[in-house]
């Protein structure tokens, strides 16, 4: 594999998701741009893409997340825009990192919950009630089976 070189060295990448009922990502990305400070800003199906100076990032951020703080969400993003180790360009097809990005966009209705209800000074269980799964092999049990085929 050829030796990889950053595009945009120094920066930093963050998702932003907006899972809100008076928000759009689009309203989200139109106020983002009035407050970005050169922060280059790409608008999502789920949210935005921020990618930056570290403290540029940082500023915008803390300002789109007043907005509508129990529904607005950050995230790293891990490879830098354009990585040919990541890049659907390369790879052909969707990002795979998209496919986690689904996923923790279901639950982020929960994460709401809880926040308004710390904010409402309601108690908030630790861990969410047992879903009736059948639980998973015990860790004991996996490396014995581990061990046997060593």
């Amino acid at each position: 594999m050829a030796e990889y070189t950053p595009g945009y060295v120094g920066t930093v990448t963050k998702y932003v998701f907006v899972e809100s009922p008076s928000m759009t990502p689009g309203e989200l990305a139109l106020r983002a741009y009035e407050v970005s400070e050169g922060v280059l800003i790409k608008e999502t199906c789920f949210g935005l893409q921020v990618t930056g100076e570290p403290e540029a990032v940082d500023h915008l951020i803390a300002e789109i997340r007043g907005f509508d703080p129990t529904h607005i969400f950050v995230k790293d993003r891990g490879f830098p825009p354009g990585d040919p180790r990541r890049c659907r360009a390369n790879l052909g097809g969707a990002r795979p990192g998209y496919l986690g990005h689904e996923r923790e966009f279901r639950i982020l209705r929960y994460i709401t919950r809880g926040l308004e209800a710390l904010e409402r000074g309601e108690e908030v269980p630790e861990a969410a009630p047992a879903s009736g799964k059948k639980p998973g092999l015990d860790i004991q049990r996996l490396q014995e089976i581990i061990d046997e085929e060593s």
